[in-house]
């Protein structure tokens, strides 16, 4: 009667050496740092991880801690007073001061929600202004936009999904002016074929790393003249588009 019981423990010590070995390999291969971790919470300067993403997404459930979290990152912002109604209805916008250099959004008028500014100053320090002084050798100065609120449908229709344009939770890009002058269009330099055209493209790709949906002109004519970037809530899955 010993021996099953044996042979079933040994199986189990096996089975249990053969899920640490991969959890060991995993970890070497993937190298976890805080931000890939659920659990721990967003760190506005530790380096973009697996889980940034769904924690940007996850400050929307909670306006104080956003707001709490936004105000250590020595950003200068005003939190707006509620508007809108009904699918419109916006609680939690913040407008960055204007000539500040952590998040440099023209116009200055732009309010977009807590945890998309959250996203957008992560995005800003960790990838639009290293790559822009990598590829460019320039500061960029300023993140031109379309704005972030409009009540309005997807596409402006008439019926269907609302826009995260309707809750200030995107941000359309049009452009980045940079410290000597220069201007990076998305229109006139997505598919220039130069180092704007790479810039672009590089901005592009790091947002996927933070926003549930990132657009760009590759995706179709509608977004040929910006890079459409939200925090659309996708679940526990927190799957993310980009294209």
């Amino acid at each position: 009667m010993r021996i099953p019981n044996i042979i079933g423990w040994a199986r189990r010590l096996v089975w249990l050496a053969i899920v640490a070995f991969a959890l060991l390999v995993a970890f070497a291969w993937v190298k976890p740092g805080r931000e890939d971790m659920p659990w721990t919470p967003l760190s506005l300067s530790e380096p973009i991880g697996m889980s940034t993403a769904r924690k940007i997404a996850a400050l929307g459930d909670d306006r104080d801690q956003c707001l709490a979290l936004l105000a250590t990152s020595g950003l200068e912002f005003t939190p707006s007073e509620p508007f809108g109604a009904d699918q419109c209805r916006v609680e939690n916008a913040v407008r960055a001061q204007s000539g500040q250099p952590l998040l440099p959004l023209a116009p200055a008028s732009v309010a977009p929600s807590c945890p998309m500014a959250t996203g957008l100053l992560i995005w800003q320090t960790q990838v639009v202004q290293p790559e822009a002084q990598e590829i460019l050798g320039a500061k960029v100065r300023q993140i031109e936009t379309f704005g972030s609120y409009s009540c309005r449908r997807m596409y402006g229709r008439s019926e269907g999904a609302w826009s995260e344009h309707a809750t200030a939770n995107a941000l359309d890009v049009s452009g980045f002016l940079l410290a000597d002058g220069r201007r990076i269009s998305v229109l006139r330099d997505w598919f220039g074929g130069d180092e704007k055209a790479l810039f672009l493209k590089r901005v592009r790709d790091g947002a996927c790393e933070l926003f549930s949906t990132t657009l760009s002109p590759d995706y179709n004519a509608a977004h040929a003249d910006h890079l459409h970037l939200d925090l659309a809530d996708r679940g526990a899955m927190g799957w993310r588009a980009c294209r």
